[in-house]
């Protein structure tokens, strides 16, 4: 028997806070109502929350529907022996601590219950404050070994914090922060959030600001799915001691493996001038925010509540020291734990180190922008470079070439002029036969000096909108004696509609007669000339083919400087009128080697819209 306490009842002790969480309770176990109801009532007017329980079966349905903090236990129960429970009790609830009643004061049954997991052994009689001392110790027992599970947790998820905030940082001090790249960082960043090593939050929403500061776009999201997915494989990994990187790509992606979070965070898009929105709000101030039950110091907008499906969440802001950059969003939307202060620092330790990431990202695309931007006016200073020799070298040749016209024309024209009156006058065969070398060669040396006229002078263009395939036909036309001369024959494609072209007719018309020339004097024993044209958006490419002998790579390098030729007679000054007419037009033109012949292509700019229906 348990001996009652006599006297007067001694003043309530209420138990310490800490020893019982509000919603534990203690479970006296005993058959025998005299002692059961008694110590109830005993340790209630003490401040414990008390369950009675008579049989084991009893027991386990409480144990299966309270939280237990300690079980005051019979060894002789009717439907069981209570020191044969104890190893169940402790393989199922290790968190509840145990103390034995008996009447048998047996040093060996003591020492079973103990070794079998019990806290403690009470023999009876006893007086109930010598049970009530036991139990406080018991208690107090429990309550430093549950302490130091906690503590053993925060340092394992300190560790793991600083573990994550190492890798991290030697990531993005060992590469160049590229989009992917920044975004598996993110990922990783939100399954530190998420883990159980982690921070445990049940989601976790990664939204940043476009490029042009226009939207809070959501980028990144991990759910419920994809969170266990990718806490069993971050243990594993942990556990394999893999380096950051192959960690990186051992994540699973997070927008196959929960439907929900992928569509909520492809739904969030919010203008920034939606200043009163919360998540802009939380950005712009740089401020976190918790919302509670859908309240929060700045009003929570009821679509954000219903995109979320979720009334209690916290806000974290994303930003550099000179610009915001997005906001992170974390809630418990499994197991409804309330987001503590804690959390939110341990939180935002991450989120600087997000912060981190995207700014590291944002100066690498800027130095990548100002790297190409430098090789585009290192390229134009090039080709002005170039172009400068070019303008200083056709200087040069301009001025010769126009001294030379001065100087030699006049003789010329006049040796030209005697020999021709000569000619008609005498009537002797030798004597003509000279003159007429002499006037062959002089009619050669001024046509050389009427192309350098016209190369030194500038061209004057006369544009107006006209049908470019009449300029190519008139230019056959010219030459169509010299091709029947020469067996060659031609094929024109020329599909409608006919294009028009911005253009001075008579110089493109001069382009085209010295191409086809060219492809003429090519195919001196006879061929194929092939004309074709191809109308794309917004120009005519013309395609000249000749199956001639061609030219060499060098030569094709070679053919638009000007004097340059690989003709016996001729002056190298066509191609390079050709160049400047062409390009005078806003177009261009390249010649290209064939297995048998040579290709020109020329491509011309269409007239305007405006300027075709005009001219129509």
């Amino acid at each position: 028997m348990i001996a009652p306490v006599t006297g007067l009842r001694p003043h309530i002790s209420l138990i310490p806070e800490q020893l019982l969480a509000p919603d534990e309770t203690l479970i006296i176990v005993d058959d025998d109502d005299a002692i059961r109801q008694p110590l109830t009532i005993y340790f209630a007017d003490r401040g414990y929350p008390v369950e009675e329980s008579v049989t084991a079966a009893d027991l386990k349905n409480i144990l299966a529907h309270r939280r237990v903090a300690l079980i005051l236990l019979d060894i002789n129960l009717p439907d069981a022996d209570g020191s044969d429970l104890v190893p169940e009790i402790r393989a199922q609830y290790p968190e509840v601590a145990i103390v034995m009643l008996s009447g048998v004061a047996d040093i060996n049954v003591a020492m079973d219950c103990i070794r079998s997991g019990a806290d403690d052994y009470i023999s009876k009689p006893v007086q109930f404050n010598e049970i009530l001392h036991v139990v406080r110790k018991a208690l107090e027992k429990r309550y430093l070994i549950l302490e130091n599970r906690r503590y053993q947790s925060d340092l394992e998820l300190a560790n793991f914090r600083i573990d994550l905030l190492q890798q991290l940082s030697q990531k993005m001090n060992s590469v160049y922060l590229s989009t992917n790249v920044l975004d598996e960082i993110l990922k990783v960043i939100l399954v530190g959030i998420t883990a159980e090593e982690g921070l445990r939050f049940n989601r976790a929403f990664l939204a940043m600001f476009d490029e042009k500061g226009e939207y809070l776009r959501g980028r990144l999201s991990i759910g419920p799915n994809c969170r266990e997915e990718a806490t069993a494989i971050w243990s594993e990994m942990r556990k394999k001691k893999l380096e950051f990187i192959d960690i990186v790509k051992n994540l699973p992606s997070c927008e196959k493996g929960d439907n929900e979070v992928s569509r909520i965070i492809k739904s969030l898009c919010i203008p920034v001038t939606d200043i009163d929105n919360i998540l802009i709000q939380a950005a712009g101030q740089r401020k976190s925010i918790n919302v509670v039950h859908g309240q929060s110091p700045i009003p929570v907008p009821p679509e954000l509540l219903k995109l979320l499906d979720e009334d209690s969440f916290v806000i974290v802001p994303l930003y550099s020291p000179g610009r915001t950059l997005g906001v992170i969003i974390a809630d418990n939307y499994i197991t409804g734990k309330p987001i503590l202060s804690g959390h939110i620092s341990a939180l935002e330790l991450l989120a600087s180190q997000a912060s981190l990431a995207i700014e590291h990202s944002h100066l690498y695309m800027d130095m990548q922008m100002t790297i190409g931007e430098l090789e585009s006016l290192n390229y134009e200073l090039d080709q002005n470079k170039d172009l400068l020799v070019e303008a200083e070298r056709y200087s040069a040749i301009g001025q010769m070439s126009a001294q030379m016209v001065h100087v030699i024309r006049n003789p010329i024209t006049s040796i030209g002029g005697v020999s021709r009156i000569l000619a008609r006058k005498s009537k002797d065969p030798d004597l003509k036969k000279y003159l007429n070398v002499i006037i062959k060669e002089t009619d050669r040396l001024e046509k050389t000096m009427d192309e350098l006229f016209s190369f030194v002078n500038n061209v004057d263009f006369d544009k107006k909108n006209g049908c470019l395939y009449p300029v190519i036909k008139q230019s056959l036309q010219l030459l169509y004696g010299s091709m029947k001369k020469n067996k060659i024959s031609c094929e024109t494609n020329l599909p409608d509609p006919d294009p028009v072209i911005y253009m001075d007719s008579r110089q493109v018309n001069q382009i085209f007669l010295h191409l086809f020339r060219n492809a003429i004097e090519a195919m001196l024993n006879g061929g194929k000339l092939t004309i074709s044209a191809e109308t794309l958006d917004d120009k005519v490419n013309i395609t000249i083919r000749d199956t001639g002998h061609g030219l060499s790579e060098y030569h094709i390098n070679k053919v638009k400087d000007p004097f340059f030729t690989t003709k016996t007679y001729g002056t190298g000054m066509g191609l390079t009128m050709v160049d400047r007419l062409v390009t005078g037009h806003g177009g261009s033109f390249s010649l290209h080697r064939l297995d048998s012949g040579l290709e020109v292509v020329v491509s011309l700019p269409l007239a305007e819209k405006k300027q075709r229906s005009l001219a129509d």
